[in-house]
């Protein structure tokens, strides 16, 4: 079975930074992309920033120059570094991965429970 364990979700003023990360743990025999995704009340989920194992990133258009993708392939963990906020980044960020198990050979995807982000003053 695999997990992904996410934190660093909270409250903070508008301006303010947050980093959120989440990690990868169980029959993992490797990982290609890694991402976050978020959704807001109200809204569907959105793809926030995704990055490939080569660390090739994507990243939403309304969050360029704020936030920042990262990933340590060898301890399978991504981040998420989120500066500048604005209330309209409040929503619960998800942690998603596509990953080959142990036991098999095709590509399997597996996402983490959410971490609420609030930015309000």
């Amino acid at each position: 079975q695999v997990q992904l364990v996410e934190s660093g979700g909270g409250l903070v003023q508008p301006g303010g930074s947050l980093r959120l990360s989440c990690a990868a743990s169980g029959s993992i025999s490797s990982i290609s992309t890694m991402a976050w995704y978020r959704q807001a009340p109200g809204k569907e989920r959105e793809l926030v920033a995704v990055i490939t194992t080569g660390g090739t990133t994507t990243v939403l258009d309304s969050v360029k120059g704020r936030f920042t993708i990262s990933r340590d392939n060898a301890k399978n963990t991504v981040n998420l570094q989120m500066n500048s906020l604005k209330p309209d980044d409040t929503a619960v960020y998800y942690c998603h991965a596509e990953f080959r198990p142990t036991y098999g050979a095709r590509y399997l995807e597996v996402w983490g429970q959410g971490t609420l982000v609030t930015v309000s003053s």
